[in-house]
């Protein structure tokens, strides 16, 4: 399973991805936002730290002005990942940009039908929002369980890139699914390294070490 990182954090970014654990960079206007900075400049800096795919969002909501928004950030770099909403006018753009041979992810999906019709217009990824869908009682990883099966009956070859990751569980039980990727914040990457017997143990291993009087170095 790929592994992006959901931020514009650029020392966070770097970071991650000089242990090999990024593969990809997801942003959208909230990201940006936060960044305060500006989007062609923060996704280039980005785009020359990691090699994947990065996600730049349109703000556009009609289809021609989002094909020439798609088409304006995809000359930030080769690795540019068109980012549009899942409407009518979205899969429009996104018909357009990936028949141009333009990577895009339709971003913002919540239920099978939308991302079956994501794949029909040839989205390079659909980002299901997980999080967003447990935040109003409904199960979010159900979710991308009906569209790994659709995906899977049909050979799509859009991946599934789940979004809204609130967890580490979400990190498991999209590995489980056999969701394509994930895009989190870095936090929750790294808080997949943490358990609480592996602390233990370090501790106790520290412990009878100091007691040798030894020294490796």
């Amino acid at each position: 399973m790929k592994f992006f990182l959901d931020t514009a954090d650029i020392d966070a970014i770097a970071e991650l991805n000089d242990l090999g654990m990024v593969d990809g960079v997801t942003t959208n206007p909230s990201i940006i936002m936060k960044s305060g900075r500006d989007i062609m400049e923060v996704t280039k800096e980005i785009c020359d730290i990691v090699s994947g795919p990065v996600s730049a969002e349109v703000v556009a909501t009609k289809a021609d002005d989002m094909i020439a928004e798609g088409r304006k950030l995809a000359e930030i770099a080769e690795n540019i990942t068109v980012k549009l909403p899942l409407t009518w006018d979205g899969l429009k753009a996104c018909k357009t940009l990936s028949g141009e041979g333009k990577m895009v992810n339709v971003t913002l999906c919540f239920s099978p039908n939308q991302a079956l019709l994501a794949a029909k217009a040839g989205a390079t990824f659909i980002s299901p929002f997980v999080g967003r869908l447990d935040d109003i009682n409904l199960d979010g990883m159900e979710l991308i369980e009906d569209i790994r099966t659709i995906y899977d009956n049909y050979n799509f070859e859009t991946e599934i890139l789940v979004a809204s990751i609130r967890s580490v569980n979400h990190v498991l039980d999209s590995a489980r699914i056999g969701a394509d990727v994930i895009t989190a914040p870095p936090a929750v990457i790294k808080k997949m390294a943490d358990h609480v017997l592996t602390d233990k143990g370090l501790d106790a291993f520290m412990k009878d070490w100091a007691k040798t009087g030894q020294s490796i170095l």
